[in-house]
């Protein structure tokens, strides 16, 4: 199987799809690995370090993918970067599929593409799940970019010249990245709160040593809170009324406020309400990981930091994993190398079995048809 690995073309993306670790594995199984020069410059691998590994280096990205059975990347091709793609090849990406308008094309150029990010969340496919290992990076260096913004110290201090109180610290969304946050809050000495819809979050928070901030529910509410793949789903507007008056309150005790929360599919919920922003201290910082499906709250600019008048500070960067690009990459690519195993076989290549569950959920095209959206 001839495996192509293009560099990233999207602006501010700094993860690549393969390593050197990932690629010695593919050529230990027979298939041949074609890295663009340069791919991975970002995540401090060297094109020697990529032929060492095995693979070989094409200069430029038409000449990496123009015989390729199989392309890795991190982000779905764009137009420009369709037409060298050989007919009939397939693609393993994060490939934002809810927003995507290029889903036709590539299946009107009879491509497999599969999208990481509909990995099913089983236990079987925790090992493909980048979703996860992603979100983790994200969590973490949201708490040391709070750090960069927020002018005071974390962790509680007693000096000669007298003690520092410690940050608080309010994480919005207990899920992979607001546990990583949690955690990481936690070791830079801040006290820690933390809310979710979920209940069965609560567990996991306080296992963190963060203080769960509850919103009371009905028995209804507790049903519906969490979707069968163990994502929060939207609630009823009585809910979000007694959900925004919680948040409001403690956001505005908070020092540091991270919010993560996100709905497959949907705009990202508003939790932080303008009103509330306000009423927030001087000096506090919101680091809002949901900037990029258009924020938890309405004042965050993508890719951007604001200051209101207030003196509170919005960071909306987007792509945290890419400011780790090195384990952002090496997590990314053992995803795919795991994922590629249902896929390559040593005798027989590709084999694309549509009855497996993963396969399935993850498949975007195939066969010139889109299938993305279609009752399964």
């Amino acid at each position: 199987m001839k495996i192509a690995i293009p560099r990233e073309a999207a602006a501010r993306e700094t993860r690549v799809a393969a390593t050197p670790e990932t690629i010695k594995k593919y050529c230990a199984a027979g298939h041949t690995v074609l890295v663009q020069s340069g791919a991975g410059i970002a995540s401090a691998i060297s094109d020697a370090a990529l032929v060492e590994a095995g693979a070989g280096i094409a200069p430029d990205y038409a000449a990496t993918v123009a015989e390729a059975e199989l392309l890795l990347k991190v982000r779905a091709p764009t137009f420009e970067e369709l037409a060298p793609i050989k007919q009939g090849a397939a693609v393993i990406a994060l490939c934002d599929p809810y927003r995507n308008g290029l889903l036709a094309d590539y299946a009107a150029k009879q491509l497999d593409v599969f999208a990481m990010e509909l990995v099913p969340r089983t236990t079987r496919a925790q090992a493909m799940d980048v979703l996860s290992s992603q979100a983790n990076i994200a969590g973490y260096k949201a708490v040391l970019l709070a750090t960069e913004f927020y002018p005071r110290f974390m962790p509680m201090m007693m000096t000669a010249a007298g003690t520092v109180k410690p940050a608080r610290v309010l994480v919005l969304g207990a899920g992979v990245a607001g546990l990583q946050a949690i955690a990481t809050a936690k070791r830079l000495g801040a006290v820690v709160e933390a809310f979710d819809v979920r209940p069965a979050a609560k567990e996991q928070v306080e296992s963190l040593g963060g203080k769960f901030v509850e919103v009371p529910l009905t028995d209804e509410e507790k049903r519906q809170a969490e979707t069968a793949g163990g994502y929060a789903r939207e609630m009823s507007d009585d809910y979000k009324q007694r959900q925004a008056a919680l948040v409001d309150k403690h956001a505005r005790a908070a020092d540091i406020v991270i919010t993560t929360a996100l709905i497959p599919g949907r705009p990202a919920p508003v939790l932080i309400q303008p009103e509330t922003v306000a009423g927030m201290k001087a000096g506090a910082v919101l680091v809002d990981l949901a900037v990029e499906n258009g924020g938890n709250c309405p004042l965050s600019r993508l890719n951007e930091v604001v200051t209101t008048d207030g003196g509170v500070k919005l960071v909306g960067f987007a792509n945290l994993p890419g400011l780790v690009a090195a384990d952002a990459s090496a997590l990314y690519a053992r995803n795919l190398l795991n994922f590629t195993g249902l896929l390559l076989d040593k005798e027989r290549g590709y084999v694309l079995n549509r009855d497996d569950d993963i396969i399935a959920a993850s498949l975007l095209t195939h066969d010139g048809e889109l299938l993305f959206g279609k009752a399964k």
